[in-house]
């Protein structure tokens, strides 16, 4: 550690954002958590293709989605858009997806509340799965940041199934997606699956822009 990282550490201690483990940001057992699955899941909510995560709701996922959010911890972006690049390497290899010779992947964030978003400093989404597209390279992965949600949707934590649908309904709405085509393979990207209400809201908006979603993939599901 240099003198800049030990001055650092006395300000703002490093510590694993996954288990706190100190002298670290990332540490391995963590990151091993993180190389789980994806395994497929069932959401209560359809939505209408097939869904994945890294693993549940637990341990260093769990952690470290909410140091991300809530705690600021911008650095996270980095071992969770590995362990999206890697879920969707594994994807393609058990044909879930299509193979880059076959199309030209397409990620695209799940929206984010305009208000949560300027409290974090951003979207911690969007930048993983920015962080997601460099690891890829030098395939050529695009990054659509076209999803936002219209006025009026409320924080989900504590809503019931049936709530979070009604919260959603026609509450997405979809930018002009640009170079999009129909043969890309598009994978709508976050970090939590509850119901799968944001999940199939998502889907059914991107439809009506023509883009065919053919995968959703979290980092954790509840």
């Amino acid at each position: 550690m240099g003198v800049l990282g030990a001055l650092t550490d006395l300000v703002l201690p490093r510590e694993c954002g996954g288990c706190a483990a100190p002298g670290t940001l990332w540490c391995p057992r963590c990151g091993a958590e993180l190389a789980d699955g994806p395994v497929r899941l069932t959401p209560r909510v359809d939505p209408g293709v097939p869904a994945w995560a890294v693993g549940g709701y637990s341990g260093a996922r769990r952690t470290a989605v909410l140091a991300a959010k809530e705690r600021g911890r911008r650095d996270l972006a980095r071992p969770l858009g590995e362990a999206f690049a890697l879920a969707l390497t594994r994807l393609r290899e058990r044909g879930e997806i299509d193979l880059p010779e076959l199309a030209v992947l397409t990620l695209v964030p799940a929206p984010t509340r305009a208000r949560a978003a300027r409290s974090r400093g951003g979207d911690p989404v969007a930048r993983a799965v920015r962080v997601a597209a460099d690891v890829l390279a030098p395939e050529p992965v695009r990054v659509a940041p076209v999803l936002k949600y219209a006025r009026g949707v409320r924080d989900s934590v504590g809503l019931s199934a049936r709530a979070r649908v009604e919260n959603v309904s026609r509450r997405i709405l979809v930018a002009p997606v640009e170079g999009t085509g129909r043969s890309d393979c598009v994978v709508l990207i976050d970090d939590v699956l509850t119901t799968g209400a944001t999940a199939a809201e998502s889907v059914r908006a991107l439809a009506g822009r023509e883009v065919r979603v053919d995968a959703v993939l979290v980092i954790a599901a509840a």
